[in-house]
């Protein structure tokens, strides 16, 4: 595996696809701060930190629209890769769908959404689009 963050992704499109509830993923510090903002965005429920073992998982509980059981989260859509890293300057932050989706960063201040880094006028590496 030389993308981790791809891998997450493809898990989470994979379990949407499904219809599946749970799902676990391999932890990295990297794919908690992923997870965070995607809880605190509404795109999950909630999720879990299972310290088993040297690496530990992410149970990852996704989220349905009760009526419909059409998921919260539409499209995953990974930016920078290995490859071909891609960053964006402050005054340069990607929109996603006009404003209703989220781009997700990586910082100086950490792992956030392109509207909190418009706030702290920090820049970074384009990670993912969601919406």
């Amino acid at each position: 595996m030389t993308d981790p963050i791809a891998d997450y992704l493809t898990r989470l499109r994979n379990a949407i696809k499904a219809n599946h509830r749970i799902v676990e993923v391999p932890a990295s510090n990297m794919k908690k701060e992923l997870t965070k903002v995607l809880k605190d965005k509404g795109f999950i429920k909630n999720f879990k930190f299972d310290e088993d073992g040297v690496q530990g998982k992410i149970r990852i509980a996704l989220k349905y629209n009760p009526e419909t059981k059409e998921s919260a989260i539409v499209s995953l859509e990974r930016v920078s890769k290995p490859g071909l890293r891609k960053y964006a300057k402050s005054d340069a932050l990607p929109r996603v769908l006009n404003g209703l989706g989220v781009a997700i960063l990586s910082t100086s201040k950490g792992v956030i959404t392109d509207k909190e880094a418009r706030q702290h006028n920090v820049g970074g590496e384009v990670l993912c689009y969601v919406y």
